[in-house]
């Protein structure tokens, strides 16, 4: 016998799932539902079938093929307007031939028994046999009513309940005689139910109906969605679920991971390379599709969710679907019966509240507070730059697709045959995005000179000093090994500005790639001596002399970081006794900011232990320097910038010295006492390293550990920085704890307060008024800074999250708390 399977159906009750899909591929526990239909056919010996298709038909014959891996025959007909159930039926004539075939819909669950209905049938020799199930509310079905042998008497399509007569329900699966086509017509859009059947009725034709005993479930909305899936985890319906049955009710799929010390309430099913983080807890009736990583002590309750998608850590998601490709961040709370798209985003701390639909390739921003459908509002443009360079998971937000498009951008804003300096940090993400972007830039006329494994430093030299027009490093970002940075240096060697940004996203969005012809596409070299070229000219840019006079003991960790591929030749020539740790690079280690503290902490014993004049560590990017005194106390980074320039200023050179808006105003007391001149800037890398460039220039730092010496290089280098405090420390002779005594107090401190991007505009003009109108002095280099009788505050909106971060000093602690908590209340006060 042959059969029809009906997949046409768009689903639009099933929406935002069905968006991007057609109803029949919606996935019940690791398969598309249409792939259960066939298995049950399979089952019953029919394996000739014919699948009628209309809305997005390539999507199903794309997953199905011609059923060879099924065992199964397989031919596909597409309907190019809607033609009703019947009329599809009669357009596969040609296909059925003049046998007996059975008519089942392809987005249903079930497991009738087939061969039971068929053998029914052919007993009653009908023309028409219906397969039929009792429900509890028939409402949305079409009813029939059969008398004792089973001979249908009335068709009543979705009644209501004055007239329930049966609780006997038409289930769309049919076994049907070809004389059936004598009836249907060709090429018009006919139904069964509504049309053929009580045509049939009328004219006294053998129509039965066959009640199955069997379940039936027809998807045909969200909660019914839920409830298929709850019922197949109950094993009402017999279907094979996939995976392995690790308890009696847990499923769980090829090399599947799941951590120690995870929750688990089944039943559950969890699809093949999933992860399940250390803390997770998997509520029942929870089913995970395949390559989904849920983050640490997430809370996952009664909720399906799709493949390839992404649930940070600390999420709470309750009864919801979420569909495929989703990134789900930390902290985010999903309520029940909330329906999440394919490509959503729903960033940090996000609250959506119960029933909401957010339709595919929505944002939702960092602390939104979600209380109706995102249904067709157009996604908010996502800026590509963030603070420091592009940034994003890795494979979610930064694939290889991406960082080839991304490199393709800015390969077309250089002119052709420019030479771009590539350069990655140990790990294997790094490599992958850094391959994909050489092809990119090839892409478009542009050579390569590939340094593989370096510090950016060695990349913004190489550029800095004219042996390219530009640079790309990657690297895991220190906070996140699962997030990948991407940086973009200019022919100077530091981080490209705003204007470069927009022309490179202009570009990355309209997709207008310059395209370079076979003989026009870039070569790619691997420069043999740059890092002699980087070691000579910093060695040249030291005091060696002093530095080998005076021997200081260091211990180094190096954090597993690519400095380790540098430093060592230059420590030789500075004849320090240093003592390292982590001095190597492996792409199996990443060390990320939650474990700085420990190893600082182990540092500051090593100093104590070997009795070492400092303790040194370099991070991962060999951009941050931290430093431990001689008595195993972590030197706070403000501080090491307060000391680096007195010690900068006691040289009696004078010169220009820049700090971000950010740093103490003790930078200008105690720069004017040794003739050096404070220039204050952005809070941005961009803005302190294109500052550190202009004449006079003598240093340049940040609150976070990162240092500029712009007559060797205008960009943050922790091997330069690590050289020059050696230089300055051995200067002055003295033990690092007594000049950091000698440096004056200051009272700093921050607060961060949430704003939607809508409302930042506002707060900003708001304040700004607020300050004229009371005849406050303010400075608008970088938010708003406001000068108090004893102080200031900085008001400062994020680049990347709907947030301020408020900055404030007073020589008095108290005052500087009591600032905060006005402005923060002003900020409140503005966006309630």
């Amino acid at each position: 016998m042959k059969a029809v399977v009906m997949a046409g159906g768009k689903g639009t009750r099933l929406r935002p799932l069905t968006v991007n899909l057609p109803k029949p591929m919606v996935p019940v526990v690791g398969k598309p539902v249409m792939e259960h239909i066939v298995e049950l056919l399979k089952k019953h010996g029919i394996v000739d079938i014919v699948v009628t298709l209309q809305f997005m038909p390539e999507v199903i014959r794309g997953y199905f093929g011609d059923g060879t891996s099924m065992e199964m025959n397989i031919s596909y007909a597409v309907e190019d307007s809607p033609l009703g159930t019947a009329g599809s039926v009669r357009n596969v004539q040609s296909f059925l031939g003049k046998e007996t075939f059975l008519v089942i819909s392809g987005d249903a669950l079930t497991d009738i028994n087939l061969t039971d209905l068929i053998d029914f049938h052919k007993r009653k020799g009908a023309l028409a046999t219906v397969c039929l199930k009792s429900v509890e509310n028939p409402l949305d079905f079409g009813l029939v009513i059969t008398n004792a042998e089973g001979r249908i008497e009335r068709f009543l399509e979705k009644p209501d309940w004055s007239q329930v007569f049966s609780d006997t329900i038409n289930t769309g699966i049919y076994v049907l005689e070809p004389e059936i086509f004598d009836h249907i017509e060709s090429q018009r859009e006919v139904d069964f139910a509504r049309n053929v059947f009580p045509r049939l009725l009328k004219q006294g034709q053998n129509l039965y109906g066959y009640t199955a005993d069997g379940y039936w479930c027809d998807i045909g909305n969200l909660e019914q969605y839920r409830q298929a899936h709850r019922d197949v985890l109950d094993g009402k319906v017999d279907v094979c679920i996939p995976g392995a049955k690790m308890r009696r009710d847990i499923w769980v799929g090829e090399n599947g991971e799941i951590a120690r010390n995870v929750d688990i309430f089944g039943p559950v099913f969890i699809g093949n390379h999933s992860k399940i983080k250390a803390g997770a807890r998997l509520g029942e009736y929870t089913v995970i599709g395949d390559n989904v990583v849920v983050g640490d002590s997430s809370v996952i309750d009664r909720t399906i969710i799709w493949d390839n998608t992404f649930i940070g850590d600390m999420a709470n998601i309750r009864g919801a679907i979420i569909g495929k490709n989703c990134d789900i961040r930390n902290m985010v709370i999903i309520e029940e019966g909330v329906a999440i798209g394919d490509d959503c985003e729903v960033r940090e701390r996000a609250i959506i509240k119960h029933d909401v639909r957010v339709y595919p390739s929505k944002i939702i921003d960092m602390g939104a507070f979600i209380k109706r459908s995102i249904i067709w509002e157009s996604r908010g443009t996502r800026t590509l730059f963030g603070k420091e360079g592009v940034r994003g998971l890795l494979n979610i937000d930064i694939t290889p697709e991406v960082a080839t498009k991304l490199a393709m951008a800015y390969g077309t804003t250089l002119p052709p045959n420019s030479k771009v300096t590539t350069s990655r940090d140990a790990s294997r993400a790094s490599r992958m995005i850094k391959r994909a972007m050489i092809s990119g830039l090839l892409s478009t006329g542009v050579h390569i000179q590939d340094l593989r494994v370096a510090p950016p430093a060695v990349n913004r030299f190489n550029v800095h000093t004219g042996r390219a027009e530009g640079g790309v490093h990657a690297r895991a970002w220190p906070s996140d090994p699962n997030i990948v940075q991407i940086n973009f240096f200019n022919s100077n060697g530091i981080d490209i500005d705003m204007n470069q940004q927009r022309e490179i996203e202009k570009f990355y969005h309209i997709e207008e790639f310059r395209r370079a012809f076979y003989d026009e596409v870039g070569e790619i070299v691997f420069p043999a001596r740059t890092v002699e070229y980087y070691r000579n000219a910093l060695l040249s840019a030291i005091d060696l002399n002093v530095i080998q006079q005076t021997r200081l003991k260091v211990i180094l960790d190096y954090a597993y970081g690519s400095a380790s591929l540098i430093l060592p030749s230059i420590l030789g020539r500075l004849r320090t006794d240093v003592v390292s740790i982590n001095a190597y690079t492996d792409e199996d280690i990443a060390m990320v900011t939650e474990e700085l503290n420990v190893s600082l902490d182990r540092l500051s014993s090593m100093v104590n232990a070997f009795k070492a004049d400092l303790g040194v560590m370099i991070d991962s990017a060999s951009e941050k320097i931290y430093l431990v005194d001689e008595n195993g106390d972590v030197v706070p980074p403000p501080r090491m910038l307060l000391l680096l320039i007195k010690l900068m200023g006691q040289r009696g050179r004078g010169g220009k010295i820049i700090v971000p808006l950010t740093a103490t105003s003790r930078t200008e007391e105690l720069a004017e006492s040794y003739d050096c001149e404070i220039v204050r800037t952005k809070a941005s890398s961009s803005a302190i390293m294109e500052a550190s460039m202009a004449e006079g220039a003598i240093f340049a730092g940040d609150l976070y550990g990162s240092y500029i010496f712009p007559k060797f290089l205008p960009a943050y280098d922790a091997v330069m920085a690590f050289c020059k405090i050696l230089e300055l420390l051995s200067l002055k002779g003295e033990p690092i704890s007594h000049l950091l005594h000698s440096l004056p107090e200051f009272n700093v401190d921050k607060e961060t307060v949430s704003c939607s991007w809508e409302m930042m505009g506002v707060v900003m003009r708001k304040i700004a008024e607020e300050c004229k109108h009371h005849n406050q002095p303010v400075e608008l280099i970088d938010g708003v800074k406001i000068f108090e009788k004893d102080g200031w505050v900085l008001i400062l909106p994020d680049a990347e999250e709907p947030v301020f971060h408020l900055f404030c000093e007073s020589r008095d602690s108290k005052n500087t708390r009591f600032y905060l908590d006005k402005y923060a209340s002003l900020i409140r006060s503005i966006v309630a």
